[in-house]
């Protein structure tokens, strides 16, 4: 199971409109078979997200039903009181996402702090505001485009987003709705109504259907979270709300669409991959799904449903439909607590049936202990369901709401009050750092540095500076450091990767009187591919940059290029790939001279990346949280066969200045060597300055 590619939620949206009147036409009071459409996706939405790693197309289709329930729920009580209550929607919303919510929310912050290191608390605080507030869409979009933020992959809020895109969702077309009713009614007449909003509805969800289509091929780990880009799919179901009592089908036509509809649910995870591609225009499958089935049962009694849409109507499928908000809601958190505690990367067959039973048990509990008594009418309590227990309820709920807040709050505050600082220059007589594995230095007792409080600030100098192009930036930047008129120069070129040896050149070039020149964006080892990937998305910036950059270096004519020459492999070891090959070839074209270091080992079990930082908060030390050196690297450097083959090529491997023989730990001579799961902190970049000096010297001729 690939957490970090799983990025699916859903929530209840039947509950919206359970207690609504039918629509204008419609024959049936409540559409039961839709109650079990939802049942089916979470079941399919679990499953995937623990056996399988992949998204399944559920949550699309949640976000067409909230659309199509919320909106008819709107235009009924507007054609039957003539208006939009706002404050009383508002409310309603409120007292039936709210609760469940709070719920999950203090639980997994609880569970932070009793089972997560110290070191993640701030991360989950500020998650659990944005979750809160219904902005974690745009908090995971801006954690994707921020290279040095925390990796939120496996956060175990991260699922909520899709509640945030459906509340916000919720307000806009509560305000939309309520003015459109507004204006019918002084401007055209209720008749208007349905019509009005029909055009302008499809105009803004075909809009949003092609800023979606555009994103996905340039931008895909933004678009993924986008709300706009995701509102085509609730504007989808909103559509057909507004147009459902004019809907005729012949039952030839309704079999069809409801056996297609439900075919398309069942193969939709397996046949395509929604976390490339959705909500882009594969996302059709999906939303044409939940559309066939909505349409195939319109208007007509249960009994003369389509068979799908009776099957989907069993006690069963409804029953779990009910439970699928709270459910949704329970089984991320649950699997991502359970891979950390077992640090393992995949749940299993067992492990897996445990995450479900616990996810259901957890699931019922808040359905029927705190969804049901505060969702009820007053007119339907039953004997146990008494004014005072309602009332407790809700004042549990809004305790442990306010507490949330409170916490939430209160963290971001004094963090942002005192954020992390950059380590100044280290003595080297305490740090010695590399000089601990390659020249015999002593390693006296001293603190740790950067603590691990200090580590996330303690990157390399042009990611403070900012002298490298992020993920939003395609225009080359550059900068000098070092000796700025010296004549010699050294230019630093790729991605973050190359960008951490920056503290390392940046001292030998004052000592040595060369100037270090950088050409540097991140996730964007420099490329002649036709589609790079970064994270399994393309990135067709780093194409146009990095010819952009070759271009550019051909004018300048630095005399040295320095640049990676390995990546890891999935598994084990590292490897050189091809396209370094490829790019190798276009350089010696240029008649430039390539450093090609060898890249440092990144921080993984099984697959899986963590934080140096994370494992020490948690009692490890610098051998339990590093890897085996067999892990991490080839025993030979992979770039020395390949480089033999290029005269203009000149290898570099410092892994014996990070790797002791069998371990490559996560501190050496005092010094934190990553400052996240695979960048070197600055302070242990500046200590590997002498090694690196050493290796350099013969090559450049330079001292």
């Amino acid at each position: 199971m690939t957490v970090a590619r799983v990025v699916n939620r859903l929530r209840r949206p039947g509950t919206v409109a359970a207690a609504a009147a039918p629509p204008r036409g419609a024959v049936d009071s409540y559409r039961h078979d839709l109650d079990g459409l939802r049942g089916a996706a979470i079941a399919l939405v679990v499953a995937f997200h623990i056996w399988f790693g992949r998204v399944s197309g559920g949550v699309d289709i949640f976000l067409v039903l909230s659309g199509f329930f919320f909106t008819g729920s709107l235009l009924r009580g507007a054609e039957s009181t003539g208006a939009i209550r706002i404050g009383h929607t508002a409310h309603r919303l409120a007292r039936r996402l709210l609760p469940a919510l709070v719920t999950v929310l203090t639980a997994v912050f609880t569970a932070t702090v009793l089972l997560r290191p110290f070191t993640q608390w701030t991360e989950i605080a500020a998650q659990t505001l944005a979750s809160l507030l219904y902005y974690e869409n745009w908090y995971l979009a801006l954690s994707w485009s921020d290279y040095l933020a925390a990796d939120p992959s496996v956060s175990p809020l991260q699922h909520l987003w899709s509640m945030a895109v459906q509340g916000q969702f919720y307000l806009v077309t509560l305000l939309g709705v309520a003015l459109a009713v507004r204006l019918c009614r002084r401007l055209a007449g209720p008749a208007a109504l349905r019509p009005g909003l029909a055009i302008l509805l499809a105009a803004i969800a075909m809009a949003s259907f092609r800023y979606a289509a555009h994103g996905t091929s340039v931008h895909q780990g933004w678009n993924y979270y986008d709300s706009f880009a995701r509102a085509w799919e609730l504007l989808a179901g909103a559509l057909l709300a507004v147009v459902v009592p004019w809907l005729s089908a012949p039952r030839l036509v309704r079999v069809t669409l409801a056996v297609l509809g439900v075919a398309a649910v069942v193969a939709c995870g397996w046949l395509i991959d929604g976390a490339d591609e959705f909500p882009g225009p594969a996302a059709l499958v999906p939303v044409g799904a939940a559309l066939a089935l909505i349409v195939a049962g319109s208007n007509l009694p249960a009994a003369a449903h389509p068979l799908p849409n009776r099957l989907l109507g069993t006690p069963a499928a409804v029953r779990l439909g009910e439970l699928a908000y709270a459910l949704y809601l329970w089984h991320w958190p649950i699997l991502i607590f359970v891979l950390a505690e077992t640090r393992s990367a995949t749940a299993g067959l067992v492990r897996g049936l445990g995450v479900l039973a616990g996810s259901l048990v957890l699931a019922y509990l808040t359905n029927r202990f705190i969804e049901e008594p505060l969702r009820i009418r007053r007119s339907s309590w039953s004997a146990q369901e008494t004014p005072a227990r309602r009332r407790r309820t809700g004042q549990v709920v809004a305790v442990l709401g306010i507490a949330v807040l409170a916490i939430s709050v209160g963290e971001q505050v004094v963090t942002r009050a005192n954020p992390p600082q950059p380590v100044a220059f280290l003595d080297p007589v305490h740090y010695p750092g590399a000089a601990a594995l390659v020249g015999g230095a002593s390693t006296p007792r001293a603190r740790l540095r950067p603590t691990v409080y200090e580590a996330p600030a303690d990157h390399a100098y042009p990611s403070q500076d900012g002298c490298i192009a992020d993920w939003d930036t395609r225009d080359v930047i550059t900068c000098a450091y070092g000796n700025a008129d010296a004549q010699h120069t050294v230019a630093v070129v790729g991605s973050s990767h190359a960008e951490h040896w920056v503290p390392a050149l940046d001292l030998l070039a004052r000592e040595h009187n060369f100037r270090v020149d950088v050409y540097l964006k991140m996730g964007c080892p420099l490329t002649v591919a036709a589609e790079p990937m970064y994270k399994g998305e393309a990135i067709p910036d780093c194409r146009d940059w990095s010819a952009e950059v070759i271009d550019r270096l051909g004018v300048d004519r630095p005399e040295w290029v320095f640049t990676t020459a390995t990546r890891p492999r999935d598994k084990l070891g590292d490897e050189t790939p091809a396209d370094y090959l490829d790019v190798w070839s276009h350089l010696a074209e240029r008649g430039l001279n390539v450093l090609a270091i060898r890249d440092t080992p990144w921080l993984r079990r099984d697959g899986v990346r963590y934080r140096a930082i994370d494992c020490l908060a948690q009692n490890g030390d610098r051998i339990s949280c590093g890897m085996p050196r067999t892990d991490a690297l080839d025993e030979v450097n992979p770039a020395l066969e390949f480089a033999a083959s290029f005269a203009n090529v000149f290898p570099l491997d410092l892994s014996d200045a990070v790797c002791e023989p069998d371990v490559c730990a996560v501190t050496e001579g005092n010094i934190l060597i990553y400052h996240d799961e695979h960048h070197l902190t600055a302070s242990y970049s500046r200590s590997l300055a002498p090694e690196l000096g050493r290796q350099l010297s013969p090559i450049l001729g330079w001292w």
